[in-house]
């Protein structure tokens, strides 16, 4: 139970657009929800009346103008829909269905009290209702279809059409008696591009086509193994084409539906066939087309200038739609609104008007005469077809949420809200008028109306704040911006002086600004708080001329809230340098900042003035109220505990708000309840549900000054609302009163003052190139810097080019640090140079020191660190060094984690699970290699399977022997064994059995004895075991192939082996030939050696391996052995004294006598002529020497030559004979693998029957799940037809009792009135049967309805029924009562003759619901029937699945192998043998010999034949020849006779020289051409001579006439004068004559009379002549 409240607020006005739906009430009444209420507005005053709902914020909305009743839901669970009369606004009734969350559509019927809704999710329920009676009609789900828009047909509301973005659904309720029932049609619209294709039923194709080899063309859900519903609805992603997308619609008067598209289309549907036609528009004149280019072209120059993109006007986008007589009302994203006439299928577009905004809805009001425009933006336009011309304004509010809302100093007369998009409005507080509207075009953060003077400051989510004049509350404008940092404006208060701008920013920042226009706005500065401000509340004491601020901030380790708070005295404004820095930041003596921590988390706190204190708590719902002590400062705070916890109950986060005079705390949360408590009492004084929390709760809410109105804007409802007191406390309004009129005294001068700076205060211009990446600053003028010889360095250059930009995009926090670094480089800039100076030597003298200590031994030298000045810096660097290394290694080690697992994985599969790896053997000399067959190892199950497979063919093939054995079993196996007895006998050599197996496995390793027959694989399980027995023999071919393979790459390791022998032996001798021949040594790849790929050797890689220091000592130990070990080698004695001595050798081998040479004699040094006989002895004994020694070299290097050559040719000669065998293993493959691929080739058939099986099973499931369903239709349908058969019969009797009642009526009026005379009872007979005239309804007799000729109801019968007998009241009064009649008895004819009507139309209506239960029942019987038709296609259906599925097992795929050349087609399809049939070849052979033997028969003959035909149609042609030639002479000569021959033919035929004839003749010609030339000149001078005459003739001529005129002139004037003196003298007989004319005009006139009289009599004897005959004699 809410507790009770001592006063209570009520709502004055409400604002806001939700841009949902915009209805009609009645002629003059507009209405349209928002927030919490919905608003009617008065078209012609403009005036706003508010209807609140009292559960929440409005959802679904739909109203109705003929009746003048709206509908709308709420939103809160299981959400109620309530009907409202206009203009009571009183609640008709409630409409509670099953809708568990949310109603998303409502709408009306034209006629009849029919109310249809949709719920969303998780019902999608459309749902038909009577509202009058509260009854649920009818319902039918859609799951998963959300509808945006639904509407009854005006021509009959039966029919209703809903619409969501893809598609298109009509509705048709079908009525017997009390029962409705919906029925919907799916419309097939067209494709993107405006085509419409036929629909294509997937699941029942409309013929079966059958392939020989690929069996039956099933449909591809039996494809897709699908069996439920799914398999009806399945459609490919090729067979899916992206429809056009539906945006608007609307009825017609022919019950058809146009509609939008997003695509440009307007469709047009017909709504009983669901039918869609494209409509085209006609091409406009050409005169049209210039004004529709230079419309287009304006709408493209303004798309530019707002978001640089240009539409297309051809086809645009129709948003909305109406309809009316004129023809169709559209409009779009384009903002124009058009007039289409349609004709068939093509309309003509004209432009109404254009708004330039784009429209969302459009709406006829009731009579028809206005049309109404909405647009996105919130502004709604009146229009009127009628009048044409421009669209008027009717609404301009905005679309997007209020942000902020305040009141205008002095608060009782002008408040001011903002718009999230930047919109300011000003409002006229009385009755929540707009004044004026001001589009900042940005994204607002905070809005603030200042107290001492009529300035609005907006803050932004870039830092700046706007500062707004609103001085002209018509005309408000922009006169200064501050763009105070990067941080964005959360929040902006004013202390209750004025005097203070207080701008909360993010991450902790906030900004003190001068409040006061003639300070120009100015920053004072700013403070830094560690933690994230949450709330901010400021409190002036006028007294002591101080401001207090407190902060509040959570700090989140402890979950306790923190209060800050500091003060601003009036010194910080005259004397702004004193108190901050250089940086713009506030001293801590300035503000006297004191912090308290408070025990509970808050998200709001506001302060009194006696240091009482009010938080809303975060984490449970209740206010808390502390008071804080001076004792506890900012050195050791402690923490504060709640006096008083004041349970709330609201819920959701929400903040606290103090009344201007501190009397009131109002508290707001995300409920959207507001609540006003007493400030001493914490007693709840009132409270107000005035937003919902489906709307996001409030938002903001500020009191006025004086107390009495009360601004609410909600966060997303989009609503701005203005409470005042309904009821309250005299002395609560006298205490607000007294502290608004106390704070107006102090305000009224300053305020006045400020006000007229306001004023004179320019406007602010924006800047055109202003972005939100670099928002712009206002201009200011700043004093150059004097120059000075400061040199700036590099490091000064970096600081400062941050703040290079120019002042205009600078932020004030920019521009003063700005300002302190010029500074400091105007300052400091000697000491920095000298700074610089010395820093440069002291680097000189470390290099320099440096360099020193590397040419110092090595015990003398210093580490490189000792140089190191700033070690801190350094370790810091390394520090950081350290860190990026580990980071980079462990980034290394991920990856390199990542490709060793993705390695692993690819290793086992791919080669530790392969018991026969792939490798290659290749040639030696040729390009040629042989791949073998990895093998994977088998697993366990396989081998299982396998196993059992070849037992289970074991028993097979027992049991068909032992069959063939006994005698008793042969009889019964004849039948089945025939075509394998026909086989035997054909398979009598190799070469037949091989055809009939179909491969070659056998002669390759694989054993084909353990397949079945080809014949023989009729069932599932014999097709399955033969894949296995299959892949079996492909595993063993495979097998014996690697063994092959393997000799072969055994064999070239040998070949490898022996030829490195061999070229041992080879670089041997080359060495002792001293031949410098490169020897061909083969080595076997990674491909032949795939094992090598998984080792990494040291020589792959290429840089230089990092080692450990563990490792790097041991090397260095290994090192330092070696080379001990080399120096001992070389201190050897003895091996040093055999290599000086032998070589090195004990004893000369046959291998080194190219390496022996004879010594010469020592005397050779001598001349030889100093020789002695000795010594010549000597030299003769070693010149022998030399030469026997020589000749044995030659000997044994010639030995060693042919050694080499044959060691060459043997390993030529080996290793080509390996690449010929390697040649025959690629031939041996090839041969292989044509082997496995017939086997393959029968593992893909068999698996295809299998599929093709399987997909048959699918076809067959999906038949029978579907014939399930159509039996339960059937049973359904007829279980309907035989209900509603037995009600008609019951109300057909009911209907025939009712008219012999009224039948009855007759009689007992001829028995009641018998006593009445004859005369009367005559008179009353006639007024009996007297009906008064139907009336009809106000709606249905507009002209400008177009739905005029709608159908009705029940409820219109019962209507029209009560308008009769308003109608007989005239009828029954005593004026029409027969004279002499008493009046009892007039009374008593008057209630029979109603009697009488009421049962006429009692008649009537029972007739009519009879008619409609017989349609009913009609409708029912032809869904029975297409059930019917359905069920035999169902049926035929499964038949023809059996007939395949029984064809599928008998007609077998044989493979079979012929031979090359065997079988040749000269076209690429394979023929139909479905009728082949399997014969011997000796049958054929016989048969092709008979067959050419008698074709050489018919040749010979053919020839015989020929050779006769040819020479009859030889003489045939020369007898043709010979009468053309006849007909030809004839011809000739008539032409020579009938030729007439002229002179000229007769010279040409005579003379015999016509050439010089007709020459002379010419020459004749000419000679007399120049005779007349010079003739015709003659004459020609003759005639000039003549024409000059004659020219002086006429002048001559002319001048005689101009003295002839000038006479003529004189006679007429003469002759004039002469007639008037004659007309004078004869006026009498002039009248004489006119009296003669008078009197014969008057004798013609009286004939004509005469002759008229006498025609006339004429006609009435001839007429009388004429009826006396017919009359005499009828018959002519």
């Amino acid at each position: 139970m809410e507790p009770l409240a001592e006063a209570a607020l009520e709502v004055s006005w409400v604002q806001g657009f939700s841009n949902k739906n915009f209805s009609f009430i009645n002629n003059q009444t507009a209405c349209y929800p928002c927030g919490n209420y919905i608003l009617f507005l008065d078209i012609e005053t403009k005036k706003t009346t508010v209807l609140q709902c009292q559960t929440g914020q409005v959802g679904a909305f739909a109203a109705n103008g003929n009746c003048q009743v709206l509908a709308f839901s709420d939103r809160k669970l299981n959400p109620v829909i309530y009907i409202y009369t206009f203009p009571e606004l009183s609640k008709l009734t409630e409409l509670k269905g099953n809708a568990q969350l949310d109603y998303t559509l409502l709408a009306f019927s034209f006629t009849g009290p029919y109310l249809a809704s949709y719920s969303s999710i998780p019902e999608f329920t459309l749902s038909v209702w009577n509202w009058q009676e509260n009854i649920l009609l009818c319902s039918e789900s859609q799951p998963g279809v959300t509808v945006s828009s639904l509407s009854f047909n005006p021509m009959s509301w039966q029919q209703l059409c809903s619409v969501n973005e893809s598609s298109v659904t009509v509705w048709r309720i079908e009525r017997s008696n009390d029962e409705h029932h919906l029925k919907h049609n799916l419309v097939e619209l067209p494709d993107g591009q405006g085509s419409v294709s036929p629909h294509k039923d997937l699941f029942f194709p409309v013929s079966h086509t059958e392939d020989p080899y690929y069996g039956p063309d099933l449909p591809v859900s039996a494809i897709g193994g699908l069996v439920g519903d799914d398999a009806q609805t399945f459609m490919p992603r090729n067979y899916v084409k992206p429809s056009v997308h539906p945006t608007a619609h609307c009825w017609t008067a022919t019950s058809e539906i146009y509609l939008g598209c997003e695509e440009g289309y307007v469709l047009a549907i017909d709504a009983e066939t669901c039918s869609v036609s494209v409509l085209q528009q006609n091409l406009l004149p050409e005169y049209m087309c210039k004004v529709s280019d230079m419309v287009s072209c304006v709408h493209r120059e303004e798309q530019k200038q707002k978001d640089g993109k240009t539409k297309d006007l051809q086809k645009p986008a129709l948003f909305a739609m109406a309809f009316c007589n004129e023809g169709l009302y559209a409009a779009g994203s384009e903002g124009t609104l058009l007039c289409c006439h349609i004709e068939g299928l093509q309309y003509k577009m004209k432009v109404c008007a254009d708004i330039l905004q784009p429209i969302s809805s459009l709406m006829f009001s009731p009579d028809y005469t206005v049309l109404l425009l909405v647009t996105h933006q919130g502004t709604v336009y009146t229009y009127k077809p009628a009048h044409g011309g421009e669209a008027v304004k009717l609404l301009d509010t905005c679309s997007s949420c209020f942000l902020a809302a305040d009141f205008l100093t002095p608060g009782n007369k002008y408040c001011v809200s903002i718009t999230i998009s930047g919109e300011v409005q000003v409002w006229f507080l009385e009755d929540g008028t707009c004044l004026s509207k001001l589009n900042l075009d940005i994204e607002a953060t905070a809005m603030a109306c200042c107290p001492s003077s009529n300035s609005v400051a907006v803050g932004t989510n870039k830092g700046q704040i706007y500062f707004l004049d609103v001085t002209q509350v018509e005309a408000p404008r922009v006169v200064h911006r501050i763009f105070l940092s990067t941080f964005a404006v959360l929040s902006l208060h004013y202390d209750q002086s004025g005097q203070y701008l207080i701008a909360r920013a993010t991450e902790g920042h906030i900004f003190i600004l001068d409040a006061r226009p003639s300070k120009l706005f100015q920053v004072l500065g700013y403070i830094v708080l560690e933690e994230e401000v949450l709330d901010l509340s400021v409190v002036s004491d006028l007294r002591s001329d101080l401001v207090e601020v407190m902060v509040l901030h959570n700090v989140a380790e402890v979950q306790r809230a923190r209060l800050d708070i500091f003060f601003l005295s009036s010194a910080l404004t005259t004397d702004n340098d004193k108190y901050i820095t250089e940086q713009g930041m506030l001293d801590a003596s300035a503000i006297k900042r004191e912090q308290y921590d408070l025990d509970y988390p808050l998200s709001s706190a506001v302060r009194l003035k006696d240091n009482i204190v009010y938080g809303y708590c975060a984490c449970a719902p209740f206010i808390c109220k502390y008071h804080l002590s001076e004792e506890n400062m900012l050195e050791e705070p402690s923490v504060y505990l709640s006096e008083k916890r004041i349970p709330s109950n609201q819920f959701g986060s929400g903040f606290l708000c103090l009344s201007p005079n501190g009397q009131w705390l109002a508290a707001a949360a995300a409920d959207g309840v507001l609540i006003i408590y007493h400030t001493f009492t914490m007693g709840i004084l009132a409270q107000k549900h005035c937003h919902s929390y489906q709307g996001g709760g409030i938002r903001s809410m500020v009191f006025s000054l004086d107390g009495n109105f009360i601004l609410v804007n909600g966060k997303n409802d989009g609503a701005l609302v203005c409470l005042k007191w309904k009821k309250i406390k005299k002395t609560e309004v006298e205490k607000a009163a007294f502290h608004w009129q106390s704070l107006l005294a102090i305000l009224n001068n300053s305020a006045s003052n400020e006000n007229v700076v306001l004023k004179s205060m320019a406007k602010w211009q924006f800047d055109p190139e202003f972005t939100p990446e670099s928002p712009p600053e206002e201009k200011f003028k700043e004093p150059p810097l004097k120059s000075c010889n400061v040199e700036v360095t590099e490091e000064d250059q970096n600081v400062t080019s941050l703040y290079s930009a120019s002042s205009s995009d600078m932020t004030w926090i920019g521009q003063k640090i700005k300002k302190v670094i010029i500074e400091e480089t105007q300052r400091f800039g000697n000491q920095k140079k000298e700074l610089q100076m010395g820093i440069k030597k002291l680097c000189e003298t470390i290099q320099k020191m440096m360099h020193e200590n590397e040419q110092v031994p090595d015990i003398e030298k210093l580490e490189q660190h000792e140089f190191n000045l700033d070690v801190e810096e350094q370790e810091r660097l390394q520090a950081e060094a350290d860190q990026e290394v580990a980071r980079v290694r462990k980034e290394i080690e991920m990856e390199t984690l990542a490709n060793r697992y993705l390695q692993d994985v690819i290793k086992h599969e791919c080669w530790d699970a392969m018991c026969v790896k792939g490798r290659v053997v290749k040639c030696f000399h040729i390009v040629c290699e042989v791949k073998n067959y990895p093998l994977k190892e088998r697993s366990e199950e396989e081998l299982k399977t396998l196993e059992k497979v070849l037992q289970l063919k074991k028993l097979e093939t027992a049991d068909l022997n032992v069959r063939k054995k006994d005698p008793e079993a042969k009889s019964e196996t004849v039948l089945s064994n025939k075509e394998g007895e026909k086989a035997e006998e054909v398979m009598t050599d190799d070469s037949s059995l091989y055809c009939l197996i179909g491969s070659l496995s056998s002669q390759y390793g694989g054993d084909t004895s353990i397949l079945y027959h080809q014949w023989d694989l009729h069932t599932r399980e014999q097709k399955i075991n033969q894949i296995v027995l299959l892949k079996d023999v492909i595993y063993k071919v495979k097998t014996a192939f690697n063994k092959e393979f393997d000799r072969v790459a055994q064999q070239k390791k040998q070949e490898i082996a022996r030829v490195k022998e061999r070229n041992l032996r080879i670089r041997e001798i080359l060495a002792q030939l001293d031949l410098q021949v490169e020897v061909w040594e083969p080595v076997l790849t990674d491909d032949e050696i795939p094992e090598r790929a998984l080792t990494v050797q040291d020589s792959e890689i290429k840089v230089e391996k990092y080692l450990t220091q563990q490792e790097r000592e041991k090397a260095e130990m290994l090192a330092k052995l070696e080379m001990e070990r080399r120096l001992a080698d070389m201190d050897n004695e003895r091996l040093r004294a055999l290599n000086d001595m032998m070589g090195g050798v004990l004893e000369v081998k046959k291998e080194d006598i190219l390496k022996i040479d004879i010594p010469p004699p020592p005397f050779m040094s001598k001349p030889e002529h100093l020789w002695n006989n000795e010594e010549n002895k000597i030299f003769r004994e070693y010149e022998e020497k030399v030469k026997e020694l020589n000749e044995e070299k030659e000997k044994y290097r010639m030995a060693l030559k042919n050694e080499l050559k044959k060691l060459e040719a043997s390993i030529q000669e080996t290793t080509q004979n390996f690449d010929k065998t390697v040649c025959k293993l690629s031939e041996r493959k090839v041969k292989f693998e044509m082997v496995i691929y017939q086997e393959e080739l029968k593992i893909v058939n068999l698996l295809y029957s299998l599929l093709l099986d399987e997909e048959l099973d699918s076809r067959k499931a999906g038949l029978n799940n579907f014939l399930l369903k159509k039996e339960k239709e059937k049973v359904k349908a007829a279980s309907a037809i035989q209900t509603t058969e037995c009600k008609i019969e019951a109300y057909a009797d009911v209907c025939e009792n009712i008219i012999a009642e009224e039948k009855e009526l007759d009689s007992d009026f001829i028995r009641e009135f018998a006593n009445v005379p004859d005369d009367l009872f005559d008179e009353l007979s006639q007024l009996y049967k007297h009906r008064p005239k139907t009336p009809k309804t106000e709606p249905l007799l507009d002209a400008a309805n177009p739905y005029g000729g709608c159908s009705v109801s029940d409820e219109d019968y019962t209507e029209a029924l009560t308008l009769l007998m308003k109608a007989m009241d005239e009828l029954d009064s005593p004026e029409h009562m027969p004279n002499g009649l008493d009046p009892s008895v007039w009374e008593h004819f008057c209630l029979a003759r109603r009697n009488k009507i009421r049962s006429e139309e009692l008649v009537k209506q029972k007739t009519q619901t009879l008619s409609e239960m017989q349609a009913f029942l009609q409708r029912r019987m032809d869904e029975n029937e297409k059930i019917t038709l359905e069920l035999e296609g169902i049926f035929q259906e499964l038949t023809w699945v059996e007939k395949e599925k029984m064809k599928l097992q008998l007609n077998l795929t044989i493979q079979f192998l012929l031979k090359q050349g065997q079988v040749e087609l000269e076209i690429t399809e394979i023929p139909d043998y479905s009728d082949a049939i399997l014969i011997n070849k000796r049958v054929i052979e016989e048969l092709n010999s008979a067959i050419m033997a008698e074709g050489e028969k018919k040749v010979a003959s053919m020839v015989e034949c020929k050779d006769f035909s040819k020479g009859i149609f030889q003489l045939e042609w020369e007898h043709k020849k010979m009468r053309m030639q006849t007909e030809d002479l004839k011809q000739k000569a008539r032409d020579i006779v009938t030729l007439r021959i002229s002179r000229d033919c007769r010279l040409l035929l005579t003379e015999p020289n016509y050439n010089r004839r007709i020459a002379h003749q010419i020459s004749v010609m000419e000679q007399g051409l120049g005779i007349m030339d010079e003739l015709h000149k003659k004459n020609v001078k003759k005639r000039q001579r003549k024409i000059k005459e004659l020219e002086k003739c006429i002048s001559l001529k002319k001048q005689e006439n101009y003295e002839l005129s000038l006479e003529l002139k004189e006679t007429l004037v003469s002759v004039s004068e002469r007639r008037h003196t004659s007309e004078a003298a004869d006026t009498k007989r002039v009248s004489e004559i006119a009296k003669q004319r008078y009197r014969e005009i008057l004798k013609q006139k009286h004939l004509r009379g005469l002759v008229k009289e006498q025609e006339e009599q004429l006609e009435i004897l001839q007429a009388e002549v004429q009826r006396l005959r017919s009359r005499t004699f009828p018959i002519l």
